[in-house]
């Protein structure tokens, strides 16, 4: 997967952790995967954005389907040990796949933390993780896409049509930075251009 050039950090990012959940390990439930690095991806994302201060948003998704492994009754819903262990600086729970339209409200805690830059890590990269970027791009922010810090599955379409995962986080890629809602960004890009940041410049 091809992304842009190194982009800017700024000092109050904010990075996205996106239901990064135990139920997503549930492959009889959701099916073939990609992106088996992706964990590693968040969690180094995670530890540079605790290392230089900036804040980190966990988002947690309660599915309101009893069948679903995110169901809050479930084991499933909860987040990973790796994300559990944060001490972010706001924790929304949502029903849908924006993280837009959950409690607490993302876009009123940005607005009033000053914080325009965004970085979108997490669970599922052509459901949850898009629709944010797409709603965080048309409110006008600047939404760095952490496209192999995000991972998804196999999905079926109109009869017996099915895209791989491989193939839906490529359609994802290409809508987000065609589509001009959001730059494509991999893990290594971030770590390169935040280790910049704090270099004094003179």
């Amino acid at each position: 997967m091809t992304t842009t050039p190194a982009h800017a950090i700024a000092d109050n990012a904010a990075l996205i952790v996106i239901d990064v959940q135990e139920g997503f390990a549930d492959s009889g439930y959701w099916g073939p995967r990609n992106n088996p690095a992706a964990d590693a991806n968040v969690e180094a994302l995670i530890r540079e954005w605790e290392a230089t201060g900036r804040p980190i948003v966990v988002v947690q998704h309660d599915s309101s389907s009893p069948a679903s492994p995110l169901h809050p009754a479930g084991a499933g819903n909860d987040l990973k040990p790796y994300v559990r262990r944060v001490a972010s600086a706001l924790h929304v729970r949502k029903t849908v796949n924006s993280a837009f339209y959950g409690t607490p409200d993302l876009g009123e805690w940005l607005r009033a933390s000053g914080i325009s830059q965004i970085v979108i890590t997490g669970i599922q990269t052509n459901m949850c993780c898009e629709t944010t970027a797409r709603m965080a791009g048309n409110l006008g922010y600047d939404v760095l896409f952490a496209a192999d810090a995000t991972h998804t599955f196999d999905l079926a379409g109109l009869g017996d049509d099915v895209m791989t995962a491989d193939e839906l986080a490529r359609a994802t890629v290409t809508n987000l930075q065609g589509g001009g809602f959001a730059t494509v960004v991999s893990t290594a890009d971030l770590l390169a251009a935040s280790a910049a940041a704090a270099v004094p410049v003179g």
